[in-house]
């Protein structure tokens, strides 16, 4: 290809991206219904969605209620914005069941009261940082995406045990949460939801979990693959909670790893949320699995944990978002200090199998 032409796709290829990047909303937009469906057919090309022509008219409708929301929210004087994402053209019951539908309380109420150790290792942690990220140590893998199955706690699970292990050993490897979903079928029920630390204590009695890449994501249940939940990358000791309805315990597990929290993500701020500190409206019904992998305070003062999302790269902050932290209600934002646990790893030592291609 001649340099002219290189130059010119270069230069095509970038204002795809950036137009892709951004997808602003504009007054104009709403101006009509065929500006609003013209704004629909572009959000559609944007996120590769296909529907049929029925299909495409209600959620036409659907679209128009969503787009109105978002844009009458930006422009209160919030922390926080929200965009059209690729949940844009789903109703929030729609929304609810497909990516918030964990339903962790039902879990609980069904199987019983919390396991673990019984104790919490970072009590006596004092003289903490004023902010953490695990990212920036090397300690998170990139933003995973769990598509519309309700595996969120497997993602939640797999997040703190990826933390831990390099914490440990100072090898990064990313794990399989399909291991999860097809073999710890005891306690969790795979994409129709489950506990973190059910999956915490499988994997401890498993003597280990093993890599994505061995044990790849498909976004569906499936049979337990014998030789591969053999094939163990990553041990753990156990796991501990941490006291519940109490942001300072953790803010000090936090310091020293990645936690496994549920929160209540089903509102549609939620659903929408692009960039910001959120202090949206939501209560404490848990419904998704998460990870808290840091904490940081804002310049003007407002403090927030960095929470490790499943929903891929194109919601939030780059697939994270950051939940105001420290507020006067004792469960936290969402109900974040309600159900909060971590896997132990005592030595760097009890690990096996993990090889130098499955490091990111």
């Amino acid at each position: 290809m001649e340099m002219g032409k290189v130059v010119l796709v270069a230069l095509a290829l970038a204002l795809v991206l950036g137009l892709a990047e951004s997808f602003d909303l504009h007054e104009k937009d709403l101006a009509s219904e065929e500006s609003l469906w013209d704004l629909y057919e572009r959000w559609r090309s944007h996120h590769t969605v296909s529907r049929d022509l029925n299909e495409k008219h209600k959620r036409f409708n659907v679209f128009k209620e969503n787009v109105k929301h978002v844009h009458n929210f930006n422009k209160k004087d919030k922390p926080y914005k929200l965009k059209l994402n690729k949940f844009a053209d789903m109703t929030n019951h729609e929304f609810k069941s497909s990516y918030a539908g964990s339903k962790v309380n039902h879990q609980r109420m069904f199987r019983g009261s919390s396991r673990g150790t019984g104790g919490f290792m970072h009590e006596k942690t004092d003289n903490l940082p004023p902010s953490v990220d695990w990212r920036k140590k090397g300690a998170v893998t990139s933003v995973k995406d769990q598509g519309q199955c309700g595996s969120c706690w497997a993602f939640s699970t797999i997040v703190a045990v990826e933390g831990i292990n390099q914490i440990k050993t100072n090898k990064l490897v990313s794990l399989s949460e399909q291991e999860l979903i097809d073999c710890d079928n005891t306690d969790n029920q795979g994409c129709n939801g489950g506990l973190m630390e059910y999956a915490f204590e499988f994997i401890k009695q498993n003597k280990g979990i093993t890599t994505e890449q061995n044990y790849p994501y498909k976004a569906a249940d499936g049979s337990c693959d014998a030789g591969k939940e053999n094939s163990h990358a990553v041990m753990i000791d156990g796991h501990e909670n941490v006291p519940a309805n109490d942001e300072n315990a953790l803010k000090k597990a936090v310091a020293n790893q990645p936690i496994s929290v549920a929160i209540d993500a089903g509102g549609s701020d939620f659903q929408f949320y692009s960039e910001g500190v959120f202090t949206g409206d939501c209560g404490t019904e848990l419904d998704h699995g998460v990870a808290i992998v840091g904490y940081g305070t804002t310049l003007d003062g407002t403090k927030y944990w960095i929470v490790k999302n499943s929903w891929g790269p194109e919601w939030g902050e780059k697939g994270y978002l950051r939940m105001e932290r420290g507020i006067s209600a004792e469960e936290g934002q969402c109900g974040i200090a309600m159900e909060a646990s971590y896997p132990i790893k005592s030595s760097p030592n009890n690990t096996e199998g993990a090889s130098l291609k499955d490091e990111l």
